[in-house]
């Protein structure tokens, strides 16, 4: 078997850092292998602790210190540390079958691949009428769009980006190291950039992950924002279009038009009809699938799942446009 070295950005990650050591102890690749880098960003919780428990037991896990607090920073440091043939990186609120590291590498081999990733099964640690609605809506195309990692895939697919994804250590020396200046995105855009280069990335769906979602609205609502500013700062800092997909961007055109067609229809009937239009055509889309997927939740939790999902999305590309206006602006003076 080649070495592999698995990289874990962490922050702050008592709640779920447990769960994902488990199933990498239960792993059935040789720990003699592997390494087990997570780097820690300045944990204020018991987070730290609990590795170091993990640590007496098992040799393999390393721990590292990132003092920019932010993934990409922390998977530079790891990729740098990292003594593997194949970099693997992780998530600490995910769990990992068994077979997750072996099957990558097979994989990896028998597609000739530059990056091998799975397919994102979302859970919630606790199960409440809110959490297994947001599990829900993260797992649907009208949730999440036409994602194949997200919603699953019936076959080996080549695509442009994966979750977690298994890299040649040899990729970073081809096409560069993470782009330090993307606090999100940072894996889309580092697959793009591998994409350009002519680099094959596959999905393959008998691998498959469980990632553990926010579970209240809040943390939903705080999440989508920052994905939502992330993906116009994303664009301003590359100067480019290429780095994500044209769904990253429809939840901030719907938002954009029920705000220039609601404001403009005090001065014209015709924006009234659109206005209402577009806000009820939407409104009866989210009903009917809310109906459709609320397993052992309520429509009621299903539906504002859709809503806050959607709507804290585009406003933060809203303000993401902003704030690029206004760092070019500073730039002018």
């Amino acid at each position: 078997m080649p070495k592999i070295s698995v990289i874990i950005p962490i922050l702050n990650e008592e709640k779920y850092i447990a769960k994902c050591l488990d199933s990498i102890v239960d792993s059935d690749f040789d720990k003699n292998d592997m390494e087990v880098l997570l780097v820690d960003g300045g944990s204020e919780d018991k987070t730290l602790d609990i590795i170091k428990e993990y640590q007496k037991k098992y040799p393999f896990f390393k721990l590292l210190y990132n003092s920019k607090k932010i993934v990409p920073t922390a998977m530079n440091i790891g990729i740098k540390n990292a003594k593997g043939e194949y970099i693997i990186r992780l998530d600490a609120h995910s769990f990992y079958p068994k077979d997750y590291f072996s099957k990558l590498i097979y994989w990896h081999k028998k597609l000739n691949a530059d990056n091998v990733g799975a397919v994102w099964i979302t859970d919630v640690l606790n199960k409440t009428n809110t959490s297994i609605a947001i599990k829900n809506v993260l797992s649907d195309k009208i949730g999440v769009g036409g994602t194949k990692f997200r919603i699953g895939a019936d076959k080996i697919k080549e695509v442009d980006t994966v979750p977690f994804g298994c890299y040649k250590k040899e990729v970073f020396e081809k096409i560069g190291l993470y782009d330090e200046r993307l606090v999100r995105n940072q894996d889309i855009e580092l697959n793009k950039r591998l994409k350009k280069a002519g680099g094959k990335i596959y999905l393959v769906p008998e691998i498959r992950c469980t990632y553990f979602a926010r579970e209240t609205f809040k943390d939903l609502a705080k999440n989508n924002f920052n994905n939502g500013l992330w993906n116009i700062l994303t664009t301003y800092h590359t100067g480019t279009l290429s780095s994500l997909s044209f769904r990253h961007f429809v939840p901030m055109f719907f938002v954009l038009s029920l705000i220039i067609f609601g404001f403009s229809a005090f001065f014209n009937e015709i924006n009234k009809i659109i206005f209402f239009t577009i806000l009820i055509l939407y409104l009866s889309i989210i009903s009917i699938r809310s109906f459709q997927i609320k397993r052992n939740t309520t429509f009621f939790h299903q539906f504002l799942a859709f809503l806050v999902l959607h709507f804290s999305y585009g406003v933060g590309s809203i303000v993401g446009i902003f704030r690029v206006l206004k760092e070019k602006l500073n730039e002018r003076k």
